[in-house]
């Protein structure tokens, strides 16, 4: 890939942006969600980047395309959380859009990179 470091990763500061945007996104759910929705995303949203930089720097393609396939996953489950804090009523659309819309995006990146290594090896 020519990268030095997962840092490098543009889909990473990506996954970087979205745990920000999502830990924002946690604060404005109501009390009684604190152990609950909000713990579940925030562990989803770290799980992301955390998936991209450990395969990054494992030893083989084929590893790499595993750990982004569980961060796309977990990116799944966040764009799962955020429809469920919106259909519950605990958020309003537009406290979710720059969350979602990021994880939609970050979808994206995954799916085309994973799809360029799996073809490249």
């Amino acid at each position: 890939m020519g990268v030095k470091s997962y840092q490098e990763l543009l889909v990473w500061q990506k996954a970087m942006d979205l745990v920000a945007e999502t830990y924002k996104v946690v604060k404005l759910l109501p009390k009684e969600e604190l152990y609950a929705l909000s713990d579940q995303m925030r562990r989803a949203v770290v799980s992301i980047p955390s998936n991209i930089a450990e395969g990054q720097q494992r030893n083989s393609t084929k590893e790499f395309v595993q750990f982004l396939s569980i961060a796309r996953g977990s990116n799944a489950e966040l764009e799962t959380q955020l429809l469920i804090c919106v259909r519950l009523g605990y958020l309003n659309p537009s406290q979710t859009e720059a969350a979602f819309n990021l994880c939609q995006e970050l979808g994206r990146m995954l799916n085309a990179m994973i799809t360029k290594l799996a073809t490249d090896h």
